[in-house]
């Protein structure tokens, strides 16, 4: 089966249903085109009838530098353990029981490697989110709550190479030094790829680097 832009779009749409609302969700590793894949879905989803589908990233569960200090994990930010896997899992189970008429969820803000409580408003009128993260579909350190809470999740598979020149590029985009921004890509960011991977086989849908590749380079956010 040849999986197409419009494929995709169709299927995201179909998980509505009876008008309740649905969560898609889009894992993969770093720099392989989660985000930019779910802005372009959102935006041809939102063309016929903007407000009903909303974009919901995991980045805004990223633990604060300061606290990462405390932990001492700062080195390893992007790691599993760097987030706040319970509060996104709550986020999602609180947009699926779908009684609230305004939740806000926090955004990450790439120019300050931060996350920012309540950037992101979901309407109630939002009757699909897409959200997207490394690890949606790993099974261990409260990230098993999450899978469970996500009606599929597709799975970007970008190739390692062009992964990396991605993130190398996005390292530089936002303030690194292109050596310390290849280290942390080949380093940090492969340790965490390489776990990603494994959980390539729980996905509904492999999304091909083909495709991933034709609709662009990530935008800086």
């Amino acid at each position: 089966m040849t999986v197409t832009f419009e494929g995709l779009v169709a299927r995201a749409r179909a998980l509505v249903r009876d008008g309740g609302r649905a969560v898609l969700g889009i894992a993969g590793a770093p720099g392989a085109g989660k985000t930019t894949l779910a802005e372009e879905l959102v935006a041809a989803l939102a063309r016929p009838a903007p407000g009903w589908v909303a974009h919901v990233p995991m980045d805004g569960f990223h633990l604060a530098d300061v606290e990462l200090e405390r932990l001492g994990n700062r080195d390893r930010k992007g790691a599993p353990d760097t987030f706040d896997p319970l509060g996104y899992a709550a986020l999602l189970r609180r947009l699926r029981e779908d009684t609230d008429e305004m939740i806000y969820a926090p955004g990450f803000e790439r120019l300050i490697e931060q996350p920012i409580a309540g950037t992101i408003g979901v309407p109630r009128a939002a009757r699909l989110i897409v959200t997207e993260g490394n690890y949606l579909m790993l099974d261990s350190g409260g990230w098993e709550r999450v899978r469970p809470l996500v009606d599929e999740v597709w799975y970007a598979d970008l190739d390692r190479t062009s992964r990396l020149r991605r993130l190398v590029d996005r390292h530089v985009r936002f303030g690194k030094d292109e050596h310390v921004a290849a280290a942390w890509a080949t380093g940090t960011d492969e340790r965490n790829a390489e776990l990603i991977a494994a959980t390539r086989g729980r996905a509904d849908l492999l999304v091909p680097a083909a495709l991933i590749e034709s609709i662009g380079t990530p935008p800086p956010r």
